[in-house]
C-alpha cells in the first residue's frame, strides 16, 4: 500500500537577514539571528527572512510562518506558502520575507512554523536594549541594530 499523504518533517528553520539563491539552486543564508540587540526602541528591521526546509513527506501542504510579539498573542507578521513533496526522499525549501518589521518592545518575540495547522516549531527571538557605552567605537549608533 502506497501512502498518498505524509506530513513532512521540518529539517531546518533559520531566522536571518538575507537568503540568496545561486543559478545552481544552492542557497546562501546571510546573518543568522539569535537575538536582536539595539540601543533604543522602537527600531525597524529593514528585512527579516525565515528559511525553512521540509523533507520526508508526501502531498500538498500549506506552511504558515508567524512572528509573534512578547505578549504571545499579537501576530506582527505572517507568511503563507503552499508547497508539494512528491516523494519522501525529496525536499522543499521555503523562504518567508518580512519587510520593515517594527519592534516596539524589548523581550522575547517568537517565530512559529506551522504546516497544515500543526505547529512544527516555535523558537524565541529576544529583542534586547543595550544603551551605547560612552567612548566605545564598536557599539552601534542609534537606529543601527546589531544582531548575534
Amino acid at each position: 500500500m502506497n501512502p498518498t499523504r505524509i506530513l513532512p518533517d521540518l529539517q531546518a528553520s533559520l531566522l536571518c537577514e538575507e537568503v540568496r539563491q545561486e543559478v545552481t539552486g544552492s542557497f546562501f543564508i546571510i546573518g543568522v539571528l539569535g537575538l536582536i540587540r539595539v540601543p533604543q526602541l522602537p527600531v525597524t528591521a529593514y528585512k527579516l527572512c525565515v528559511f525553512n526546509r521540509w523533507t520526508a513527506g508526501i502531498g500538498s501542504f500549506n506552511e504558515t510562518v508567524r512572528l509573534i510579539a512578547p505578549d504571545q498573542t499579537t501576530v506582527m507578521r505572517q507568511s503563507n506558502v503552499k508547497f508539494q513533496l512528491q516523494d519522501p526522499a525529496h525536499h522543499a525549501t521555503n523562504v518567508s520575507f518580512f519587510g520593515n518589521v517594527e519592534f516596539k518592545d524589548a523581550g522575547i518575540h517568537w517565530v512559529e512554523v506551522i504546516v497544515d495547522d500543526v505547529m512544527k516549531l516555535r523558537y524565541p527571538l529576544p529583542v534586547v536594549v543595550v544603551p551605547p557605552q560612552p567612548g566605545n567605537p564598536n557599539q552601534p549608533g542609534p537606529g543601527a541594530p546589531a544582531v548575534e
